[in-house]
């Protein structure tokens, strides 16, 4: 194979280059109207662990306790989010110049932006190419009015490949919220992502177990549906905190089937929310 001739400086697409991908910058740039504070990925190194439900459960607790609030579901092929929140495609709008998007806004005003509200049947494929995918996600976050969001939670999709390098690379992400459930698969899933937050240079907040337990409804038992629970275990091998165990709940799954997410007792996200809002003091000291 002969080497690369041009200036590679151009395009930075050859690997004999002098500059490597690591030099350049990829971050997307908010529009000029927007403003959001904060940023947290809910992600996982598999799929099927509960990271869209983490995600409203995150975002409707912050918005009881008085936040602003937007969702960016980069989960372009598997969105759920609008369901959850009983919103759909007639939400949303764009602004009076016509540049931006404007967000479909739940019932208690969270923004939400989905590829699902694109759609004008929510059951339609979306079977787009990775590099695609991961520039809808770029110009949901660049070409949406995001109207002073105090905290933005990205729910992602499962795995470390094209869109999570995307968000962590374009999106000034605060944190990660690794998701996780009391399978023996639990340690696998959250080196891969302590894994990639490390090469990113991401801080982990925590894990949020789903699924973690079911509760006799006549004497109030802890019942491990499935399995015994290896969370602690593994938090303390990597060294984050446990946020939160969300229990299977029969009124959970109806809340998001309903689109009232926002309306159920969300008690067990207490901790989870204050180690976020916590970490972000921190954040902001360091930063002024």
């Amino acid at each position: 194979m002969s080497e690369c001739t041009h200036d590679c400086n151009t395009c930075g697409g050859c690997s004999t280059g002098a500059q490597s991908e690591e030099s350049f910058d990829f971050s997307a740039k908010l529009a000029p109207e927007s403003s959001v504070k904060h940023v947290y990925a809910v992600m996982s190194g598999k799929g099927g662990v509960g990271k869209s439900l983490v995600t409203s459960l995150l975002a409707a607790k912050f918005s009881k306790k008085g936040y602003k609030v937007g969702i960016l579901d980069a989960d372009i092929t598997g969105p759920s989010i609008p369901r959850a929140f009983g919103v759909d495609e007639e939400g949303l709008g764009v602004t009076p110049d016509g540049k931006l998007m404007m967000p479909a806004r739940s019932l208690n005003g969270i923004q939400i932006i989905s590829a699902n509200l694109l759609l004008k049947n929510d059951t339609d494929p979306i079977i787009w190419r990775g590099a695609l995918i991961a520039s809808a996600v770029k110009q949901f976050w660049s070409e949406t009015y995001w109207e002073d969001v105090d905290y933005m939670f990205v729910d992602m999709p499962p795995g470390t490949g094209d869109v999570p390098l995307t968000v962590f690379q374009s999106l000034p992400v605060d944190g990660i919220i690794v998701v996780t459930s009391p399978q023996e698969l639990v340690s696998m899933i959250v080196a891969k992502a302590v894994n990639m937050a490390k090469k990113m240079n991401i801080p982990i907040v925590g894990v949020v177990e789903n699924m973690s337990y079911l509760k006799c409804p006549d004497c109030g038992k802890e019942i491990s549906i499935f399995g015994e629970s290896h969370l602690e275990e593994t938090a303390k091998e990597y060294g984050i905190p446990v946020l939160a165990r969300i229990p299977v709940d029969p009124n959970i799954a109806a809340a998001v089937d309903g689109g009232k997410i926002e309306y159920i007792d969300m008690h067990y996200m207490d901790k989870a929310s204050e180690d976020i809002v916590n970490a972000d003091r921190i954040l902001d000291k360091l930063k002024a």
